[in-house]
């Protein structure tokens, strides 16, 4: 059974419409990720988020007397990170097969990780030098909006790992 799903998908990815392409892994679950995430939390936190994430970069006033160009200057940071990250990601299931064999405990568990990083690491150091306390549902929901897509995503774009040759001893 396995043998038949793995030899479906190698032949979808040799198809001329299935192009498996690494930077199409990688930009498509940073832009999906990425839009869920900022849009979840827009909706919940409010519209000038985006001027907060600039902020972690240009410093603490950004946020009060931001503008339009702040905005999309977070907006901006915000895909590059998550292209950063879906890029780590990438390069990870290259060596770690199973990343892209089990997406869906592969994607939650990445979401976990990132957010743990991006609150316990990221956030003290930015410019904003802030702390956020790490919740439950902070981390089901980066599990769920981001993890999820970017594991999906270089599942489904990205070419497949060459076979690994064994030497015969």
């Amino acid at each position: 059974m396995i043998a038949e799903s793995e030899s479906i998908r190698d032949s979808a990815a040799e198809s001329p419409t299935m192009k498996k392409n690494v930077v199409l892994a990688i930009v498509v679950g940073a832009f999906v990720g990425g839009a869920v995430n900022i849009l979840w939390v827009c909706i919940q936190d409010g519209w000038d988020i985006p001027l907060y994430i600039a902020a972690g970069l240009l410093g603490r006033q950004a946020a009060i007397h931001g503008g339009a160009g702040t905005w999309i200057l977070g907006m901006v940071l915000h895909f590059f990170i998550a292209c950063i990250w879906a890029t780590v990601y990438y390069l990870a299931s290259r060596k770690l097969p199973f990343l892209t064999e089990y997406p869906l405990i592969c994607g939650l568990n990445f979401g976990v990780w990132v957010q743990l990083f991006m609150i316990l690491v990221l956030l003290p150091h930015s410019g904003l030098h802030g702390t956020e306390p790490v919740t439950l549902y902070s981390l089901a929901v980066k599990a769920v909006v981001f993890g999820l897509p970017v594991a999906y995503s270089v599942r489904h774009f990205a070419p497949a790992r060459a076979p690994r040759q064994v030497v015969p001893s």
